[in-house]
């Protein structure tokens, strides 16, 4: 090969290396963590968002996806966010508001009416602001807000009305809103990791727990537990969130990067839970379970007077709550 034929060859591979993001940023490795299983749409939006953002940026950003609680529970992905061992997390709503108390305001029980007041919560000033006063404290940055579901009760026993949790041991994450709920009914709250729960029904250490349909699926708490109970006293969310040390180091343009394909996924998580929550209702049945639909309306004003109480983790501000409630 000549000497200008190595060198039109080294200049076009040149070119090439820097169209597909250049010599000069190398592979970034970056870890994503989470608690839920392979099958949720949490994981598979995840690894898609991952695979996008390699591909949007040329290779530049491998992303690893670690489900099921490997990097730990909620708390634990919070503490490797805050020291640069996890670069991005999804974290329940309720787990950063432990950080910054006003952004829990939306976990509280029946502080939002549906999935329509959810949806108006997330394109709201107030979600902004809110997620703003977050990364003021902590520098990380919330990109994404994604629909949990609401919060349903399993139990081996039939409940009706919030007298009948009266005394129950009822397994809740170890998140302080979450007492807001027990106390309303006056069941005793049983904070237990997200991993354990399956084995903690299984082996009578709690009487019951609480969460999504979606989630009563994915981790099977059905096979341990004989009645669905239809509360949905939280309509939860989680957040995806972006270590600082990453986000600050992150160009604008990657940034924006960063954000249009953390929320794509996250819209298309959220459209599948709601749309799943539509018919697990009558799969439990098909499973044989008891499914019953309470007096949601007795629920709903035995937890209302809480909804302030700053010793149940009330971080919020009245004006907030009220701007929170006048959105449809």
């Amino acid at each position: 090969m000549s000497v200008w034929t190595r060198c039109l060859t080294l200049t076009s591979a040149a070119i090439v290396a820097l169209a597909m993001g250049g010599p000069a940023s190398a592979q970034t490795k970056l870890r994503w963590a989470h608690v839920y299983e392979v099958t949720e749409p949490y994981h598979t939006e995840a690894l898609w968002a991952a695979s996008e953002i390699r591909k949007r940026s040329y290779g530049r950003f491998d992303i690893e996806v670690f489900p099921a609680s490997q990097l730990g529970n909620e708390n634990q992905l919070n503490e490797g966010l805050g020291v640069g061992t996890i670069d991005i997390v999804y974290v329940g709503i309720n787990f950063v508001a432990a950080t910054y108390q006003p952004l829990g305001i939306s976990g509280a029980p029946f502080m939002l009416r549906d999935f329509d007041h959810w949806k108006a919560y997330r394109a709201s000033k107030l979600f902004a602001e809110l997620a703003r006063g977050y990364e003021d404290k902590t520098r990380h940055k919330i990109v994404a807000l994604t629909y949990y579901g609401q919060r349903h009760v399993t139990a081996n026993k039939r409940i009706s009305k919030p007298e009948d949790m009266k005394g129950m041991r009822l397994r809740v994450p170890p998140a302080p809103l979450f007492l807001m709920f027990t106390k309303s009914v006056g069941a005793n709250a049983t904070p237990i990791a997200f991993s354990d729960v399956y084995n903690a029904l299984q082996q009578g250490l709690v009487d019951g727990q609480e969460n999504p349909l979606p989630t009563i699926m994915a981790k099977k708490f059905y096979e341990v537990q004989s009645h669905i109970v239809l509360t949905g006293h939280i309509t939860e969310s989680m957040v995806t969130v972006v270590g600082s040390h990453v986000w600050n180091k992150l160009t604008p343009d990657d940034q924006k990067l960063f954000a249009d394909t953390l929320k794509e996924a996250a819209a298309k998580a959220t459209e599948s839970i709601e749309a799943s929550e539509r018919i697990l209702a009558g799969e439990f049945k098909k499973l044989g379970k008891t499914v019953i639909e309470p007096d949601r309306e007795a629920f709903r004003k035995a937890a209302i007077p809480l909804h302030n109480d700053e010793f149940l983790g009330a971080g919020w501000t009245r004006a907030q709550y009220d701007e929170l409630q006048a959105l449809k």
